[in-house]
């Protein structure tokens, strides 16, 4: 008995030793659950010269997931978990970011984007039932529909998306300003970041992991502000507003009440200018939803279609 109780406590001890020497492969170690509990694989397609890194569950009709500035397709696993017993869903890496390199002279504005989206979702040879896009990928998504082309996507849900104007928040009068507020390439400034803005209630994020994590972001550093740049402060930063009534497809819009990036206002933005669509407001949850309440996400995913 003596000898289990000793195992039982070595073990969580072990497991924070794991991530403070080998914080990447710890949190290779978290996806790779997280994957498990999915039932999600990673695969990759080549379309149009681009390689495209994917996540992949389930079987029935196809939904599509697409990931928000500085974001990955694991950012969608949580929510996977409820939707794969009755579809197929994939979660993409957009092409720059996740395990995908930006590649030098490329433009990967939120127009280039769409195109390169639009290509993909071609490439899959089979209508999409629903296409979802948080913040940047909102963006992307709301972009790509709204060019006139005839893509097989029946209903899209827009999630805590950018490319509206809203009300005036701390994080968007720091923008206003020149400055770029996920511009953060220490270890505890990040988390700060991440408590700050992003979440509610963020995670406990070890600071070995932290460190891991910026290291990776930093990589990429000039490839952020560029694409940042454009995002939010160059031509573009607004053009899906102006193009919303060109969207034919049923809209979901769900955001957190406590949005501190992109404030919840900006629903009612889209409503006024989209055709068709169905809001709703999740309460005590931040800019990712799909992570601080996976359940609640995918539940009002299902419910648009």
């Amino acid at each position: 008995m003596k000898k289990w109780l000793w195992l039982l406590l070595l073990l969580p001890a072990l497991a924070a030793g794991f991530v403070w020497v080998f914080p990447g492969k710890a949190l290779q170690a978290e996806y790779a659950r997280q994957r498990w509990l999915a039932g999600a694989t990673v695969k990759t397609q080549e379309v149009s010269g681009e390689t495209w890194h994917y996540l992949e569950a389930g079987q029935g009709p196809l939904i599509v997931l697409v990931h928000g500035y500085t974001g990955s397709k694991e950012n969608w696993l949580p929510a996977m978990t409820s939707l794969t017993s009755s579809h197929r869903v994939i979660a993409v890496d957009l092409p720059g970011w996740g395990e995908s390199a930006p590649k030098p002279g490329q433009d990967y504005s939120p127009l280039a984007q769409a195109e390169r989206l639009s290509r993909f979702i071609t490439a899959q040879n089979e209508p999409v039932a629903l296409l979802a896009g948080h913040s940047m990928g909102g963006m992307i998504s709301g972009l790509m529909l709204s060019s006139g082309g005839d893509l097989p996507v029946a209903h899209v849900v827009f999630m805590s998306s950018a490319g509206v104007r809203f009300k005036e928040n701390a994080f968007a009068r720091r923008v206003l300003k020149g400055d770029n507020p996920f511009a953060v390439y220490q270890a505890d400034a990040f988390v700060g970041f991440l408590q700050e803005f992003v979440f509610a209630d963020a995670p406990y994020l070890p600071s070995p992991m932290a460190a891991y994590m910026v290291q990776q972001r930093e990589r990429k550093k000039t490839f952020e502000r560029q694409v940042f740049t454009q995002m939010r402060l160059g031509p573009q930063a607004f053009l899906l507003q102006e193009r919303l009534p060109l969207i034919r497809q049923p809209a979901g819009l769900l955001w957190c009440d406590a949005d501190k990036i992109i404030d919840p206002s900006a629903a009612a933005v889209f409503a006024r200018g989209l055709r068709q669509s169905d809001t709703r407001i999740l309460k005590g949850c931040g800019h990712m939803p799909m992570m601080e309440q996976p359940r609640q996400t995918a539940e009002f995913l299902l419910s648009q279609l």
